[in-house]
């Protein structure tokens, strides 16, 4: 950051102003109220098109090893590594109809990952496997979930199409019960929760969305009945239709340009324009990337969190635009208070900040060739107030003569639908379709939300157990009074922009923690010191980003517009020292959190 060009203070200071009047014109009131849950009489929008018709079968009342809730990538992988571990009866449940969590519902026009494929495809190693593309495409993704569970047999008692309802401690039989939406009631000795940050699609509050006549759905739940063609584009259903989108985030930046290919005229209704940077996705080969050697495909993940977790790393395996802007992402990172002086730091990053962002804006202006439409489509906000977006084809849509851009910042989104369309700014615009790229409501699936109930010893419910201060655990994965239940995700552990490099991690661990109580004949709980003990390394050396993200423009990484929650919710030194730190403490503390087994009665 200290080498980044000069900017003057009087650009800094038109920058605060500007960024300022951007975000007042788009934070409302309503905050995360502004969206609609997919249930109720919007839960048609959540179905799954995918798998026709759930097969009938009797509801199961029998015993197994470990139960997997979620069959994403974060099941899938804690089941590879149970495999590895020699457990046997492994049941992986999920509401989808196969494995894949998001890239089973994710199928959209233009869809892939923006992440290099190899170091986002885990288990490439393990399964021989070198990805096509540098930004793999979703098929390609889901067929390599697929390619795991096959591996590692997971489909053996894998229950699909199936909602996990309950867990409950059972004293008696020292287990799990678990029980489903499908009426199955079945004991699981070990339960490991792999819900993801972001499983529940979320509609915009538009009011009169009830009205309208016209065809609509979820980018998730892609209708191809109704627009024809595959992922790859051929959309001829809608060659005579006048599309609407909702939604410019990474999902709409994929989509557009398919729809603008194809649609008789597209409407985008864009609220806040994303960072769109170079993508120069590419065919690779094994050559590329070194898949002769042994271990190349950690070797390169490894790299990659290094660089992206603020850590020196020396040669940049992937050399893409993630690794190259990993300095104006540290602000989320430890890194940030590893600086010395933290004002200097935050007036040097600032500077770096307004460089990349001068550079993203200016990149707008020679891509759109309409003055109008380019200066709409600027993103006047601080590089990682939003998750970064990459493509080479989205603002070259807007250049089409059947492509409108409608922006809606001045009427703080769409003021209302009705029979015929939308309405921005009183211009009614008429539609025969209207496409929801809206996303995922963030932390409201899975046990820490409460939708999926859990009672633990002496039948105490896991959020009662937390109370008003929140989430307890060691290192995120484990509670006390909550034996054998293993929880995986980023809340009081760490993340990282690779989300799948977290997972196989957080895989691993669970995986060694079900190893270690088995070759003990013991149950896995942490006492409450451990637990506070957790929560005081958390809160050490939190860093304060209090002060960024009650400037940045209304989304899901500030509570659209109302800052972070209150209190510590994950490790403050980053990824892969957090990784470090399990490894260590695998290796000499692991027996702390082993617990004798109450011998079973009946």
């Amino acid at each position: 950051m200290t080498n980044s060009p000069a900017v003057s203070t009087e650009t800094l200071a038109e920058l605060r102003r500007r960024y300022a009047l951007e975000r007042e014109r788009r934070v409302r009131p309503d905050g995360t109220r502004q969206y609609l849950a997919a249930d109720a009489e919007f839960g048609c929008y959540a179905a799954d098109p995918y798998t026709a018709e759930t097969a009938e079968r009797e509801p199961l009342r029998d015993t197994v090893d470990v139960a997997v809730v979620g069959g994403g990538f974060g099941g899938i992988l804690a089941g590879a590594r149970l495999r590895q571990q020699g457990v046997e009866r492994i049941r992986v449940i999920d509401r989808g109809g196969d494995f894949g969590g998001t890239w089973y519902w994710n199928r959209y026009p233009g869809i892939h990952c923006d992440i290099e494929a190899h170091v986002y495809l885990p288990m490439l190693d393990e399964t021989g496997y070198v990805p096509e593309w540098k930004y793999a495409p979703g098929e390609e993704i889901r067929r390599h979930a697929v390619r795991i569970a096959e591996k590692y047999d997971l489909y053996a008692d894998a229950l699909f199409s199936t909602s996990v309802t309950s867990l409950a401690w059972d004293e008696t039989a020292q287990a799990w019960t678990v029980a489903t939406d499908r009426g199955d009631r079945f004991l699981a000795t070990y339960v490991i929760t792999a819900t993801g940050t972001m499983s529940e699609l979320k509609l915009p509050g538009i009011p009169g969305i009830e009205n309208f006549r016209g065809h609509t759905f979820h980018t998730s739940r892609w209708d191809y009945a109704y627009t024809g063609g595959t992922a790859d584009g051929g959309l001829t259903g809608l060659a005579d239709k006048s599309v609407g989108v909702v939604g410019t985030g990474a999902t709409g930046v994929q989509v557009v340009p398919k729809l603008a290919e194809d649609a008789g005229h597209l409407y985008v209704f864009q609220r806040t324009p994303s960072t769109v940077d170079v993508r120069a996705n590419r065919r690779t080969t094994a050559e590329d990337v070194g898949a002769d050697r042994d271990g190349w495909a950690r070797e390169r993940r490894d790299n990659f969190l290094r660089i992206t977790s603020g850590e020196a790393a020396g040669e940049d395996l992937v050399a893409d635009r993630w690794t190259s802007s990993a300095g104006l992402l540290e602000k989320l990172l430890p890194s940030f208070c590893r600086q010395g002086d933290r004002t200097a730091f935050e007036a040097a990053y600032e500077v770096a900040d307004a460089t990349k962002m001068n550079e993203i804006r200016a990149r707008v202006e020679q891509v759109v060739a309409d003055a109008d439409t380019a200066e709409k489509l600027k993103p006047w906000y601080r590089y990682a107030c939003k998750r970064p977006t990459f493509s080479d084809t989205y603002l070259q849509a807007f250049n089409r003569d059947n492509v409108t851009l409608v922006d809606t910042a001045d009427s703080h989104g769409i003021e209302r639908m009705t029979e015929r369309g939308v309405v921005v700014g009183g211009t009614e615009y008429e539609l025969d379709c209207l496409i929801f790229a809206t996303g995922f409501s963030v932390g409201v699936s899975g046990v820490h939300s409460g939708k999926l109930p859990v009672h633990g010893r002496g039948g105490v419910q896991l959020l009662h157990a937390w109370g008003r201060r929140g989430p307890r655990s060691l290192h995120g994965f484990t509670g006390n009074g909550f034996p054998n239940l293993i929880r995986l995700g980023a809340v009081q552990s760490a993340s990282s922009v690779n989300y799948t490099h977290v997972l196989d991690e957080h895989a691993v661990h669970a995986a060694a923690l079900v190893a270690a109580a088995e070759a003990k004949g013991a149950v896995i709980e942490p006492s409450r010191e451990a637990e506070d003990a957790w929560l005081a390394v958390l809160a050490e050396d939190a860093p304060d980003h209090e002060w960024f993200h009650a400037e940045c423009t209304p989304g899901y990484y500030n509570g659209e517009g109302r800052g972070r929650a209150n209190g510590p919710i994950a490790y403050p030194h980053g990824a892969f020292a957090f990784h470090g730190l399990l490894k260590r403490w695998r290796e000499e503390s692991m027996d702390d959190v082993l617990r004798a087994r109450t011998p079973t009665v009946r």
